[in-house]
């Protein structure tokens, strides 16, 4: 039997949030159960809908929680004074990425619906992983190419995620590359040497 009064809704979202992504770790977005989430709080699943809206909503909310902690795992990394701040970056993607692989891969495998639209509190939270990129690529440009740095930020993005992708699933391997890590970092700097900054 459910427990109907336990909690009240803010305290429900957040024990929702946190078993769900406990959940969605452990077992991955292809295994993840919100039947699962809500056995492991005592709620039924209707509960969690009633909080969250849909499935895909709360899958949704799970993977904003975990661009809100890759984002803080950059900024801790980052907050230590690298000497080479673009290679922490990059290192940063690859570490958290290795560290967390299942929530890192739920974000890029759960799409939500054809005309369901991310919540705007979702999309501002997920952006602050973009904003720390965005940052550290504009300091390392001269002024005249300030402009370029969120477009050539989000580009940059793609590259270590393509290289990221390829290092984990084994396709590096395949290859006979033996330091992705090595190689998305290169491309990064020739990319940005190209826009001017002086590494």
């Amino acid at each position: 039997m459910g427990r109907r009064s336990d909690h009240s809704r803010e305290e429900l979202e957040a024990l929702i949030l946190e078993e769900g992504h406990r959940h969605m770790a452990e077992s991955g977005f292809a295994k993840f159960s919100s039947r699962e989430v809500a056995k492991r709080i005592g709620y039924s699943v209707g509960t969690l809908y009633n909080v969250f809206g849909s499935y895909d909503r709360l899958v949704a909310a799970i993977n904003t929680r975990t661009f809100n902690l890759w984002a803080a795992f950059l900024e801790r990394r980052l907050a230590s004074r690298p000497r080479d701040r673009i290679a922490a970056l990059v290192e940063g993607y690859f570490r958290f990425a290795s560290e967390n692989t299942n929530i890192w891969m739920a974000i890029y495998d759960h799409r939500l619906p054809s005309g369901v639209p991310l919540p705007e509190e979702y999309a501002r939270q997920r952006a602050g992983l973009t904003d720390v990129v965005v940052r550290e690529v504009a300091a390392v440009l001269p002024p005249e190419s300030q402009d370029v740095a969120p477009r050539l930020a989000r580009s940059l993005v793609a590259t270590v995620h393509g290289h990221c992708t390829f290092a984990l699933n084994g396709s590096f391997a395949l290859l006979g590359e033996t330091d992705p890590l090595e190689m998305a970092t290169a491309r990064v700097k020739e990319s940005l040497r190209a826009a001017g900054a002086e590494l």
